[in-house]
């Protein structure tokens, strides 16, 4: 790890961590999970989870516009969880992270492999290197000739970084790692394919995350992610569907989605037509998968993020695509602390997902 070029690791080395909490902020929301481990047989207990509203646009595009807001977003969640552990993993959007895999000779000490890291990230970044964090991870030996190594190379500008950094600490917090947000969904996601008939070997499976803003298909095969395309859709679209339809401020959409009590056509005329559009909106992003890969089959479709959870989203994907799908909960096979609502955890599972992976970083083999 290039340790002299950053303060915190963008750290994909997986390094055993000390306790510490999953925090995602998103455009939306900061939401917090916590995981622990049975001692006796290593299963996994949900211990506490926050989600916590921001302010519009304190985030937008993945970037932190007020560190106020959002600091105290965050330590409000913090605050409603309970925990006492102040060291937390957070996560960049991957629009802000650089990634190329590239070989290196096998056999390299570590500070020369470090070297040729930094010297071969001057071809790929196209930012100084001193104002990017820098890492690496060896994935294995190179497929077509075992003298060489395969080196997974991670950077980032450092103001994306520092402003997460920030906005932990000003809320009374340790960032110990920043992650991705994609390569914690994909942590998030081995929970989830473990539910899938057969755990879904050999097969395509379409993750798809539908945020306030973005919607995120990630294309996984046997655990390795082979398509990623980000469209600018989500939630926030309905908000001002449901704004126009019935005359209410954004506040009042919003809490009207989420919390029910709008208008009888609600249902009909409002939240039909916006699942029937994302719903084609789906199968053209696997459309155009299948149009850009060799692969001409996806086994099952899993939805993610907070529109995961609408009502009849996962039964219109299904229709459109022919595709079997289901919604996302990394918890299933958890056992919940006394602290959880069953209920509410239902409804609030797909949206954790990215903090649920990054609270797993605890757990990582050292």
């Amino acid at each position: 790890m290039l340790k002299g070029n950053f303060d915190i690791s963008l750290d994909f080395l997986y390094g055993k961590s000390p306790p510490l909490v999953g925090v995602d902020i998103c455009s939306s929301s900061v939401k917090i999970v916590e995981i622990s481990e049975l001692p006796k047989n290593g299963g996994l207990v949900l211990e506490r989870y926050a989600i916590e509203p921001l302010p519009k646009d304190a985030v937008s595009d993945g970037n932190i516009n007020n560190l106020d807001a959002v600091s105290e977003s965050l330590q409000r969640a913090w605050r409603r969880t309970g925990t006492h552990t102040r060291n937390v993993c957070l996560a960049l959007p991957t629009a802000a992270v650089i990634t190329k895999k590239i070989l290196l000779p096998s056999g390299l000490r570590e500070e020369d492999m470090e070297y040729q890291v930094e010297s071969e990230a001057n071809q790929y970044i196209p930012f100084a290197i001193d104002e990017v964090n820098l890492d690496f991870q060896v994935i294995g030996p190179a497929p077509n000739d075992p003298s060489e190594v395969e080196v997974l190379l991670a950077a980032s500008r450092k103001a994306n970084v520092e402003d997460r950094v920030a906005a932990a600490q000003v809320a009374g917090l340790k960032a110990m790692i920043v992650d991705v947000e994609t390569h914690a969904t994909e942590a998030a996601f081995e929970l989830v394919s473990s539910q899938l008939p057969g755990g879904a070997t050999d097969q395509c499976v379409a993750l798809v995350s539908i945020g306030a803003n973005v919607m995120t298909l990630n294309v996984l095969r046997n655990g390795q992610s082979v398509y990623l395309r980000d469209q600018q859709t989500g939630g926030d679209q309905l908000t001002q569907n449901i704004q126009n339809a019935f005359g209410l401020s954004t506040e009042e959409a919003e809490a009207g989605k989420r919390n029910g009590g709008l208008p009888e056509n609600y249902e009909t005329d409002v939240l039909a037509p916006f699942l029937e559009n994302l719903a084609s909106e789906i199968s053209r992003s696997i459309q155009l998968f299948y149009t850009s890969s060799q692969y001409t089959a996806v086994g099952f479709i899993v939805l993610a993020g907070g529109c995961a959870a609408l009502p009849g989203l996962d039964d219109a994907v299904s229709s459109r695509t022919q595709v079997s799908t289901l919604i996302a909960n990394p918890f299933a096979h958890m056992t919940l602390s006394s602290r959880i609502k069953p209920r509410q955890l239902q409804a609030d599972a797909p949206a954790l997902m990215v903090a649920c992976g990054l609270a797993l970083r605890r757990f990582d083999p050292s």
